[in-house]
């Protein structure tokens, strides 16, 4: 079967959004919502691509049509995707990227890390108090040291089939010949209130009154493509040293209000990591899977892990669905896995360069003993009570060493499934952070708009370095330490045989977690084709409350919640998964492809 898979009809609306976080408002999300457009799933047999944005996933068609491996077509993807989707990733920013070669699974770490002269107060403002978010994030403070390309170049190197300059073709056209500007990087431009006061970001994504260009306009950009090309022939090189390096430390430092510390050193030094991936066993209708995810400084396989282990060993296996919609019954149990979840992931998860796991395996996080007592912790009852608190727990016996991590909101990023014609695949997400990242647009040819935005992912660490009584938090800020992630790239296997069964991940900040929790439950509990689990309605829990996406749960659902003492917002939760599965055991069984219904990504193949 053949590439186009989905009909677009977009709904236009953006979602509100607060600056600090209460008990009772929304958190605030990585991207506004930009509408809910229907899309029917895509049945191939060879090989499938699914990306955040149709010319992404149509440069990695071509790649993959042309013979190419699945670390091929996410070069060509992600280059693109720096051009038409510069608001979620980029070449200023960072990658967590799994590959699976047919036998074995590998996570290369290309995540972003702090500057050499960075220290624990970063974030602490001249009053002993930490920085508001806008205040950390505008200017150079925020900027990390970029990872995404050297991650890339890594990958290429041991996985590529092509030669690497003919991934960089399509991106290397678009910027040079224009793309129209997209309905939804219109009105995320609209919205954004702090990218316009960047004289080169306001020179390339605005017109001369400021505002945004519209849906259509062809946009052009061509520094990036002289820069692309420069990569396509040096390497990564091209951008770690030299005038473009340059470029980058100069934005950085030389804000006027708000400069970093990122230096020439930080971006020649960076090197991308191979990691073992975080995997663990999980039975769903009577088949046994092997999940494997990106291990810390990621957090996304561990809390997910964590929650559909611990649901699992609740009674939630044994509950269907009401309508075709999670029953409140299941969301108060998934609600309350969630909250000792990710209460673990504030006391523990930090980069392991740096941070010692508990009982020294992160393995501990996700025992099924452990789990069973987290379990325990969970009124099962019918109109269960929810748990007036939910602690971390001490995996491993081990005296706490650090102290839990504040909640503070996280932003966004991109994702990318890939199956090629051989059964290799990639499941990589990668990121600027917040939308439109620090908000520093660098371009080495100041006389033409355009270039690429830096990321502001330092903003990922902890602005408190330490609590009340002195306890150090995991994940403070550290020179040269990677800041905790939520990405969670994700591949599922059938443990008898070993085959790949799904590859899937989201961007949506700290709520990655939930939308990839969802799917795979939809795909390995309830059976669902991956079109089908992505449609299901968005949930979630990062504190004391339960997200629900606004007017996709029935009034009965949110009284029987509300009546068990759940505080439930009910706002829009903007996910942008993209998922392959294979329908059956045998290597050349079908593959099934789904795209969110609210985002711009599609999934094409053969």
């Amino acid at each position: 079967m053949n590439k186009v898979f989905c009909t677009l009809a977009l709904v236009s609306f953006l979602s509100g959004c607060s600056t600090t976080l209460s008990p009772t408002t929304a958190p605030l999300q990585p991207e506004g919502a930009s509408g809910f457009a229907t899309k029917t799933g895509w049945t191939g047999t060879k090989f499938a691509i699914a990306a955040a944005n149709p010319l992404a996933t149509e440069a990695g068609y071509n790649i993959l049509k042309a013979g190419g491996s699945a670390a091929d077509a996410a070069i060509a993807v992600q280059m693109v995707l720096a051009l038409v989707e510069p608001q979620s990733s980029g070449l200023g920013g960072g990658t967590f990227l799994l590959h699976f070669n047919g036998q074995q699974v590998e996570a290369f770490d290309g995540r972003e890390t702090a500057p050499a002269n960075a220290d624990e107060n970063l974030f602490i403002g001249k009053d002993s108090n930490p920085l508001s978010f806008p205040q950390a994030v505008v200017g150079g403070r925020s900027v990390g040291t970029p990872g995404t390309l050297r991650a890339l170049e890594m990958v290429h190197q041991q996985h590529g089939k092509l030669p690497w300059a003919t991934l960089f073709e399509s991106a290397i056209a678009l910027a040079e010949n224009g793309f129209k500007v997209s309905p939804r990087l219109h009105q995320l431009l609209s919205a954004d209130p702090y990218l316009k006061n960047d004289s080169t970001a306001r020179a390339y994504f605005y017109k001369d009154n400021g505002a945004a260009y519209e849906p259509g306009y062809l946009l052009k950009n061509p520094p990036l493509a002289a820069l692309f090309r420069n990569i396509a022939n040096q390497g990564s090189s091209a951008f770690y040293k030299g005038d473009v390096a340059k470029a980058i430390v100069d934005k950085v430092q030389s804000h006027s209000t708000n400069p970093g510390t990122l230096s020439l050193a930080d971006l020649e030094s960076y090197q991308a990591i191979k990691r073992q991936p975080l995997c663990q066993d999980y039975a769903a209708n009577q088949r046994d899977f092997r999940i494997c995810g990106f291990p810390p400084p990621s957090s996304g396989a561990i809390t997910v892990g964590q929650i559909l282990g611990t649901l699992n060993l609740a009674k939630a296996p044994a509950l269907s669905r009401e309508n075709g919609l999670p029953s409140a019954e299941w969301l108060h149990l998934y609600t309350e896995a969630s909250r000792l979840a990710f209460a673990d992931r504030a006391q523990y998860i930090a980069d392991p360069d740096f941070i010692e796991a508990p009982g020294g395996d992160w393995q501990n996080l996700l025992n099924p003993v452990y789990l069973a007592e987290r379990a325990q912790l969970i009124d099962q009852t019918t109109g269960a009570s929810r748990m007036k608190s939910a602690p971390p727990g001490q995996p491993g016996f081990e005296k706490i060493k650090h102290a839990a991590m504040p909640e503070q909101v996280e932003f966004g990023t991109s994702h990318i499934s890939i199956v090629d014609a051989q059964g290799n695949a990639v499941a990589m997400t990668s990121t600027i952070e917040d939308g439109f990242g620090s908000r520093q647009m660098v371009n080495t040819q100041p006389d033409t708009a355009g270039g690429f935005l830096l990321n502001n992912e330092l903003t990922d660490f902890s602005f408190t370095p330490k609590d009340a009584e002195g306890l150090p938090i995991a994940n403070r800020v550290q020179p040269g330490k990677r800041p905790r992630s939520s990405m969670a790239p994700t591949l599922v296997f059938d443990k008898s045989t070993g085959g790949l069964v799904m590859v899937s991940g989201s961007p949506g900040g700290a709520l990655i977690i939930h939308y990839s929790a969802k799917v795979l439950y939809g795909v390995l509990n309830w059976g669902l084709t991956p079109q089908q689990a992505i449609d299901l309605p968005n949930f979630g829990a990062l504190n004391e409350n339960i997200l629900l996406e606004t007017g996709r749960f029935t009034p009965a659902t949110v009284q029987a919640l509300k009546a068990q003492g759940h505080t439930v917002i009910e706002t829009s939760l903007t996910s942008g998964l993209q998922s392959i599965t294979r329908s059956g055991l045998y290597p050349k069984a079908p593959l099934l492809g789904g795209a969110d219904p609210r985002r711009e990504g599609i999934v094409l193949g053969d």
